[in-house]
């Protein structure tokens, strides 16, 4: 009994081979796949979807992003009606290269891959009413145009577009099988993305227009914007860091020159350095960023803080000049007022009494409250002014205190405000195209 179970079913597959071999031989007799449906006259529909397996990378260098899909078309060919006990014909690729297939080709595409490991990845299926199902694995580098402006607060519309390459749309028209919103299927643990989120996908059609004809062509945009957390890191708060550290030099005693000029300097070229990363990572775009701008803004900042003390520095100078002066003046007067004094008593002057008594008279017009002579190791970092009168905190140090924070905090206030308000992302619309 066993045996002839066996046996039955050896030889139930064996019939059902035979008719599929049958039917195909029978489909395949006088069939020209030089033509396609409909040639006589008719248009021929190809319906289209696609489910993306793997969504990414984005490049902003390249201005282009990398997808992996099943791309699935449908048709429908009355030459490849068949009648029997099987609905549907489930074959494998060597089957395709001997029926019409559409030439479809991704016209933004600028390099495409058909998986071939360990066979050609592809699906072929014929209904009994001639419906045809062709679905193959893709990889795909397609352009992505970048308008760089509101970068990094910025999102873009990456198009991904595809059509016949030698019939018009007089003979071969493309439409989405499941609609303008289901004919593209992309789950969220098929997007690898770092930088950028998958927003969303909107589906069209267009009309491409040259000098051969007119095309049908099926447009899919993918939105993505851009995530703000790496460059906050990277590049904004390492900004306002440095800008911040500048500004502390206001605090610092005016007569400490190497201080201060060595803090001005070294946050300048802090503030270089950040500036040329942060646009390595970006084509060379002829017009200025979002960031360009925060890093302009801040720039001019540190460079204004250490002009300030170049300022405190000038003027301290005029004011010890002008001391000086005054004092050397100060000094002449008192002389000239001792020799008077010494013309209108000499007999003071010529007994030994005068002698002491003029001395002591130049003694006390030196200043009671003059401080003894500093050391010069203590003077060579400039803490300690060697003009008393020149101590103290300069007016534009005060003023610098207040003024710089608080501009600083009402550019950021702007800055932030305008980009993270507006809707930045583009909008890819679908018009007709001329070549």
């Amino acid at each position: 009994m066993k045996n002839n179970g066996v046996g039955n079913v050896y030889g139930n597959e064996r019939v059902y081979s035979d008719n599929i071999t049958r039917i195909l031989d029978r489909l395949l007799d006088g069939y020209d796949n030089k033509l396609r449906p409909g040639s006589g006259g008719g248009i021929t529909e190809v319906k289209t979807d696609f489910f993306v397996t793997s969504f990414g990378p984005v490049s902003d260098v390249e201005m282009e992003y990398t997808m992996d899909m099943f791309f699935r078309q449908m048709w429908v060919d009355e030459r490849l009606k068949f009648e029997g006990p099987i609905e549907i014909l489930r074959l494998n690729n060597r089957m395709v290269d001997k029926i019409w297939t559409p030439d479809t080709f991704f016209r933004n595409s600028k390099k495409s891959l058909a998986h071939n490991m360990t066979t050609p990845n592809k699906l072929f299926r014929i209904m009994q009413n001639g419906t045809v199902l062709y679905t193959m694995r893709l990889t795909i580098s397609a352009e992505c145009p970048m308008n760089l402006m509101n970068f990094p607060m910025d999102g873009h519309a990456c198009p991904l577009r595809f059509g016949s390459y030698a019939y018009t749309n007089r003979e071969i028209v493309f439409t989405w099988r499941k609609g303008l919103i289901a004919s593209v299927d992309c789950p969220k643990e098929s997007i690898s993305l770092l930088q950028y989120d998958l927003v969303g996908q909107t589906l069209s059609s267009e009309v491409f227009e040259s000098n051969t004809g007119h095309y049908s062509v099926q447009v899919v945009i993918f939105h993505l914007k851009r995530k703000l957390g790496y460059y906050l890191i990277q590049t904004y708060v390492p900004l306002i860091m440095v800008v911040v550290l500048s500004q502390v030099s206001f605090w610092i005693n005016k007569e400490s020159v190497p201080a201060r000029t060595v803090a001005g300097i070294t946050t300048v070229l802090t503030m270089t350095t950040l500036s040329i990363s942060a646009r390595q990572s970006l084509p060379k775009v002829a017009y200025a960023t979002a960031m360009d701008w925060f890093i302009a803004v801040c720039f001019a900042f540190v460079a204004s803080a250490l002009i300030e003390f170049a300022a405190v520095n000038y003027f301290a100078t005029l004011q010890a000049n002008r001391l000086k002066k005054q004092k050397a003046r100060q000094d002449r007067l008192e002389v000239l007022a001792a020799g008077s004094d010494d013309e209108d008593a000499p007999s003071l002057d010529s007994s030994p009494q005068g002698g002491l008594k003029r001395r002591n008279h130049s003694m006390c017009r030196s200043e009671p409250g003059d401080a003894p002579p500093v050391p010069i190791f203590l003077q060579q970092g400039s803490a300690i002014p060697p003009i008393p009168q020149l101590a103290g905190t300069s007016p534009i140090d005060l003023y610098s205190r207040v003024l710089f924070p608080l501009a600083f905090a009402l550019f950021n206030l702007v800055y932030w405000y305008i980009y993270l308000a507006k809707d930045t992302m583009e909008r890819l619309r679908a018009k007709p195209c001329r070549a």
